[in-house]
């Protein structure tokens, strides 16, 4: 199956779950989870959350930021992958200044 995210329109809208700043991003929705292209805007970031049911995968493309995962800080730049596993709760914040480039992986379980 071919997603086509040029295809998908990009929305831009406010940090998710009470963060800071905004966020652009583009939104694909399967059977059994997402895909998320995703651009945090510099100063931005996405509040603390859990994930109950999922599994929450964030690769970095560009820039540069901090997870906060079950209290522990994560340093995020280009190539590393951060996990969020089912039951963990999370944050990402931008710290760099330009925009911080995931793209998640979200896999219900």
């Amino acid at each position: 199956m071919r997603i086509d995210f040029n295809q998908i329109q990009e929305m831009t809208m406010p940090c998710r779950n009470q963060g800071t700043g905004e966020m652009s991003a583009r939104f694909y929705a399967g059977e059994g989870g997402k895909l998320i292209s995703c651009r945090i805007h510099p100063g931005g970031s996405i509040g603390l959350h859990s994930h109950p049911t999922s599994d929450d995968l964030n690769f970095v493309l560009a820039g540069t930021g901090i997870a906060l995962c079950d209290g522990q800080e994560e340093p995020l730049e280009p190539g590393v992958c951060h996990l969020c596993k089912k039951g963990s709760q999370h944050s990402i914040q931008n710290t760099g200044e330009g925009d911080l480039v995931l793209l998640t992986v979200v896999v219900e379980r």
